[in-house]
């Protein structure tokens, strides 16, 4: 099975330093430091409290698949997923790796790392 190119990410000033993250095989975390809790998408504030005082955790890279969709018309055919991590928050992501008629709700997953178009490290998801 032939595999789908991952269109490079939008970078932007709010994403970048998570993105670089990336660069050097860290799946971050963003943790409020005000109450505590993690969020996500990345961000340098806090969609719980509006605080700024952000800081990162790194991801154990384990999760279950909360909800997914597999795209059998695209060519190649591709499977995204929402992953709820180990450590709370849940994700949007591509499983990669995986034959996609075997994918349920509730498996566990591990983190794999493909390079975008451009180069750039994407977390993805694999089944084990």
């Amino acid at each position: 099975m032939a595999e789908r190119q991952i269109p490079a990410p939008p970078i932007n000033p709010e994403t970048a330093d998570w993105w670089a993250a990336c660069k050097d095989g860290k799946f971050l975390i963003p943790k409020d430091n005000s109450n505590g809790e993690l969020f996500w998408y990345p961000r340098k504030n806090s969609p719980l409290t509006g605080s700024s005082d952000i800081s990162w955790v790194e991801a154990s890279g384990k999760g279950t698949i909360y909800s997914h969709s597999t795209l059998w018309r695209a060519d190649p055919a591709y499977c995204i997923a929402y992953v709820t991590l180990d450590e709370g928050v849940t994700v949007m992501s591509n499983i990669v790796d995986t034959d996609f008629k075997t994918v349920k709700i509730g498996q566990t997953v591990e983190l794999i790392w493909k390079d975008a178009a451009d180069g750039q490290p994407v977390p993805c998801f694999k089944v084990v």
